[in-house]
């Protein structure tokens, strides 16, 4: 493709006298000679075989091309702009980049971050959230903490905490009939079936209804009074404490697994240390009270 792309030199020049309206302007801007400028906006206009401005003299005006290439040219620049100030975040000195899921940030990790970062102000922590597991080798990852982590090469691999699941839902929802409730339906683990085959008792749940891919969006829907859900005691808890669910059973299952993978690089830096004995202390207190 590269092939087919102007100069990005001849397309700074062009914008810059484009957004002025003078060669003189723009040369001055980019500390060159307005000669420069003009050999810039002649190579563009050779090259994309259509002339880009109008020329009266000192005065240059846009041509329709002019204006429709000015709009790309804005936008390519300004994405580029923030494209490369985000690199900043890579050379912060206490950066410390955590991957997980966007259910367990949203419904577990965000609401006790607080306290992270009351013991930690110093830790400048960036949360990853993506619905893959992340390949550990090929991204800028210092910790990841997931329920779909098996082990990686380079990496120390840690189960921390077997989750429970069982059935649950708005309290407005116990108050209708049975047969009115709508079932809300999840993947993997927060599926049905798998309550069925861990031999879950029969709470009135329908192979009909509503579906969610994302855990998280299970929960949201389930704490607002959609249905009944099968859901994760660990992502559950806060929704749990504040009354918005309210369980079906005294049953619990087997859930799935939270892991992290640290990785080897990562292993003593002490921003990472911090991070991974407050998870460990966090997950500790609540498998004490489950």
């Amino acid at each position: 493709m590269l092939k087919h792309w102007p100069p990005l030199n001849a397309l700074r020049g062009f914008e810059a006298a484009a957004r002025l309206g003078s060669f003189h302007k723009a040369a001055e801007e980019l500390h060159l000679t307005q000669s420069a400028i003009s050999q810039q906006i002649r190579s563009l206009e050779s090259f994309l075989e259509q002339p880009l401005f109008f020329r009266n003299g000192r005065s240059v005006a846009l041509t329709d091309a002019g204006f429709d290439l000015l709009s790309t040219t804005q936008s390519l620049l300004q994405q580029l702009a923030v494209g490369i100030r985000r690199l900043e975040q890579y050379r912060k000195p206490n950066q410390l980049v955590v991957n997980t899921t966007p259910a367990f940030a949203r419904h577990w990790l965000v609401p006790h971050l607080a306290d992270f970062h009351r013991r930690h102000p110093q830790v400048d922590l960036w949360l990853l959230t993506t619905d893959e597991a992340p390949d550990m080798a090929t991204q800028t990852i210092d910790i990841a903490v997931r329920d779909d982590l098996s082990a990686q090469a380079e990496c120390s691999f840690r189960v921390l905490l077997e989750d429970r699941l069982y059935p649950a839902c708005h309290r407005s929802v116990l108050e209708q009939e049975a047969s009115a409730r709508t079932t809300l339906h999840g993947e993997r683990e927060m599926d049905w079936s798998h309550w069925q085959v861990q031999g879950g008792i029969d709470v009135g749940q329908q192979s009909q209804g509503l579906n969610f891919s994302d855990p998280g969006l299970l929960l949201d829907a389930a704490s607002q009074g959609l249905g009944i859900a099968l859901v994760s005691q660990l992502l559950a808890g806060r929704a749990h404490g504040q009354g918005l669910l309210v369980p079906m059973a005294e049953q619990r299952v087997r859930g799935p697994n939270w892991s992290w993978l640290v990785h080897r690089d990562s292993q003593d830096d002490p921003l990472t240390r911090s991070f991974c004995d407050w998870l460990l202390e966090r997950f500790s207190a609540m498998d004490q009270h489950s």
